[in-house]
This record gives structure tokens, C-alpha cells and sequence, in this order.
């Protein structure tokens, strides 16, 4: 007998992908929480789903039949880890459904911000063809900060190299092909901080990341700074970035991401500050990187299915990095230098 499963947040362009490999799955596009997760998942032994649906421990307990959940997302902060392996659970990310994606969207607020593309649209269309106002700043020879670099950091450092960019990184693990080819250099927070003028988060949200960016940090900032986040809302203090705005320490804050980001009255100062460019959280997405993100949820179901673990299943206390200080190549090369 096949196994029950059930599609959460599947967008109306992906449901017949779905139900051309799985027929029998149900798919329902919009996430759920609560008792109405509880209902919908009550007789399902396999879940897929994004990152709106939260399987807190409440909601795990009341789920005796369900064994696999398939996240299509990179992060996994929504779904409760450890009540999941205490059930007997198995849980499965999309680990890379295409970081230059998101790196992409990063450069796509930089630019439109810094050459004030919007706002010359808006004034042709009005049919004035005056450039006074519009006096923009390059990215050329700009100090950006990236912190956080897994895929989506690379990413980002290889596109700000054809810029002809200045790159600092922090990251627990060094990346040593970013020093070697792209001219990064590794730094404490606080040295990033005070020097750069673009600051980007590629970070997960996490106990240890919550809020690295708060009033603190702004304090340590240049003044004028560029903040970019397309990670996690949770990572910013949003009341102290809004502060930040007001005062002109942070020229524009470029967010595709909020904390409770579907709160707008929480976010309403924010959102509409002239200087903060929001993106509904669509950095993600383009159609490559969906059809990326569904053909990896896939591949997991089938493997869990023929009785293997799957390829991506996270493990509790899931790490970035074992080896302190190095990704990439082997640390024996970094210890000769």
C-alpha cells in the first residue's frame, strides 16, 4: 500500500508537477498551523512542505502516523528537530536549490536602490526625462560585508568580484578559495562592521544569530551604511534598524525578509520608511530554482520510500563546519601559510 502524502504551499504552477509524479498525493496551497495542521496531517505519513508551516512539538505529538517530512527549503527553523528524531521522524531539506538565485536578488536590490531605477521609471512614465535627483553610487570599489559564507555567500562574493568590489567575510569556517581567488578577507564582526559599506546576511536564524544585527551593532556601523538581507527576518532587530534609518546610519536597509513577516502592522514603520526597500520574500524564487526545489523534495520521498535514509535528511544539532576555521580545501594547506 502507498503511503499517504500531502503537499503543503504548493503554488497552482507546481501542482501538476506534483501530481504527475506522486497521483495520488493531496496538495493544498497554502500553509497551516495549529489544529488545522493537526486535521490535515492526521492519517498522512509524508509531509512536504515550505517554510510557513511550522511543526512545532505540540503539533508533532498529535501526529502519531507521520514519518517523513520534506522541507523545500534550505532552512529547517520552522519544524522542531529534536521532537521529530525523539518520534522517529524523518526530516529532509533542499540544501542548494540554486544559491545564485538568491545572490542575484541581492545585486537586483543593490543596484535598483543605489541607481535609483524605480524612481527614474516612475519619471519617464510621466514623461519627464530629467536626471537631476538621480545621482546614484557604483559598486565599484565598495567594501561589502558579507556575513555568512555558504553557498549563497560564495555566490554573492564571486558576483561582487566582477564588480571589482572590496569583500570582508565572518564565517566560523574560512572559505579558502574566497582568499585565494576572490581577494575575501576573514575578519572578526566588529572589524566588518566599522569597515564596510554594504553589510549582507546569508545566515540561518538560530539562538546564536538572533538579532546579531541590534542597536549595538548599528552603533558600530559607518555612518550611510547599505544593510541587505535576504536570510532571515530574525537575524535584524527591526525596531533598532528602523532607529538606524531615522538617523541616517543606515542610508537603506534592502530586505527581502522581516521578522514576523506577515505581521504588517509589526512591520508597518518599516516597510514604509522611504529607505527601506522590502521584496516579499521572493528571492528564491525564479523557475529554475523551483523546479530544483520539487525534483530535490522528490528524489527524498523515493528514497524514503525504497527503505533508504535520504541523501539530505538533517540531523539534530545539524553543523555547517566540524573543522574550526576551514571550508574547502584541507586545513593542512592554511597551516603551512
Amino acid at each position: 500500500m502507498l503511503p499517504s502524502i500531502l503537499f503543503l504551499e504548493t503554488d497552482k504552477e507546481d501542482q501538476k508537477n506534483v501530481r504527475t509524479v506522486f497521483p495520488g498525493a493531496r496538495i493544498l496551497a497554502v500553509p497551516l498551523e495549529g489544529d488545522a495542521l493537526v486535521k490535515a496531517c492526521k492519517d498522512t505519513e509524508v509531509v512536504s512542505c515550505f517554510i510557513y508551516t511550522k511543526f512545532t512539538r505540540d503539533v508533532l505529538k498529535k501526529l502519531p502516523k507521520l514519518q517523513c517530512i520534506c522541507t523545500r527549503s534550505v532552512g529547517f527553523n520552522h519544524i522542531d528537530i529534536d521532537a521529530c528524531k525523539e518520534q522517529g521522524i524523518i526530516v529532509c531539506n533542499v540544501p542548494d536549490y540554486g544559491s545564485y538565485v538568491i545572490a542575484e536578488h541581492v545585486f537586483a536590490l543593490l543596484l535598483s536602490t543605489m541607481r535609483h531605477i524605480p524612481e527614474a521609471d516612475d519619471r519617464v512614465e510621466a514623461g519627464e526625462f530629467d536626471y537631476h535627483g538621480l545621482r546614484g553610487m557604483t559598486l565599484h570599489e565598495k567594501t561589502l560585508g558579507i556575513v555568512g559564507t555558504g553557498r549563497i555567500g560564495v555566490s554573492v562574493a564571486q558576483i561582487a568580484y566582477g564588480f571589482g568590489m572590496k569583500m570582508l567575510a565572518v564565517d566560523r569556517c574560512r572559505t579558502l578559495e574566497l582568499v585565494e581567488q576572490y581577494g575575501v578577507e576573514y575578519t572578526d564582526m566588529d572589524t566588518l562592521l566599522s569597515r564596510s559599506d554594504i553589510i549582507t546576511l546569508h545566515l540561518p536564524s538560530t539562538a546564536e544569530t538572533h538579532h546579531l544585527l541590534n542597536s549595538r551593532a548599528f552603533r558600530k556601523m559607518k555612518d550611510g551604511v547599505i544593510i541587505v538581507n535576504t536570510a532571515r527576518g530574525e537575524l535584524i532587530d527591526s525596531p533598532a534598524l528602523l532607529t538606524a534609518l531615522k538617523s541616517g546610519k543606515v542610508a537603506y536597509a534592502l530586505l527581502d525578509v522581516l521578522e514576523h513577516e506577515r505581521n504588517f502592522r509589526e512591520n508597518k514603520g518599516l516597510i514604509s520608511h522611504p529607505n527601506a526597500i522590502t521584496t516579499p520574500h521572493i528571492a528564491f524564487y525564479s523557475e529554475e530554482s523551483m523546479r530544483t526545489m520539487y525534483e530535490d523534495c522528490f528524489t527524498s520521498i523515493r528514497e524514503w520510500q525504497s527503505g533508504k535514509c535520504p541523501a539530505h535528511t538533517i540531523k539534530p544539532l545539524q553543523v555547517v563546519c566540524d573543522l574550526p576555521g576551514v571550508r574547502g580545501r584541507k586545513e593542512a594547506k592554511e597551516k603551512k601559510e
